[in-house]
């Protein structure tokens, strides 16, 4: 654009803040092909699922989310015309924003809860420590995991899911 407004090659390369000879490069290019783009289109290797193959891999998730990679692999390849591997699958479920997490549980506190904390701690605020909290045995839920294998259930969701 530079250019176009009429300064010289020097002062355009002073004024962009790259060499004469790259301001001269990119000014070709433009003139020859009416693009300044320096990219290739189609670098890097096509990907195997393609746009279908991903709304499809998203119907196998929706149909029950506690499938492991594995499995959904599995129901993937079996359509004749496919063959991807578990790996592929895991990278396009992570691509398309679908993660595992824990299935939640516990459920929200509601205001019964809110209110039963509530009152059980203003019962108990005139508690000291020589006398009534010496009394009361303190334990802290902790699992630990020596094998790595804790045998808990994943599913797939979206964010905010």
């Amino acid at each position: 654009m530079a250019r176009r407004l009429g300064p010289s090659i020097t002062e355009t390369s002073l004024v962009v803040g790259c060499s004469r000879s790259a301001v001269v490069s990119i000014h070709v290019k433009c003139i020859n092909d009416g693009d300044t783009n320096s990219r290739s289109q189609g670098v890097g290797r096509p990907s195997v699922i393609k746009e279908k193959g991903r709304r499809r891999l998203s119907r196998l998730v929706k149909q029950n989310r506690r499938q492991t990679v594995a499995q959904l692999t599995a129901q993937y390849n079996a359509s004749p015309n496919t063959s991807v591997s578990e790996h592929t699958v895991q990278r396009t479920l992570l691509d398309m924003g679908l993660c595992s997490r824990r299935p939640t549980r516990v459920p929200l506190l509601t205001k019964r809860h809110r209110q039963l904390s509530l009152q059980w701690a203003r019962e108990h605020r005139g508690w000291t420590m020589d006398d009534e909290w010496k009394r009361v045995t303190w334990s802290d839920e902790t699992r630990f995991l020596i094998h790595h294998v804790d045998g808990c259930v994943r599913v797939l969701r979206l964010p905010g899911e």
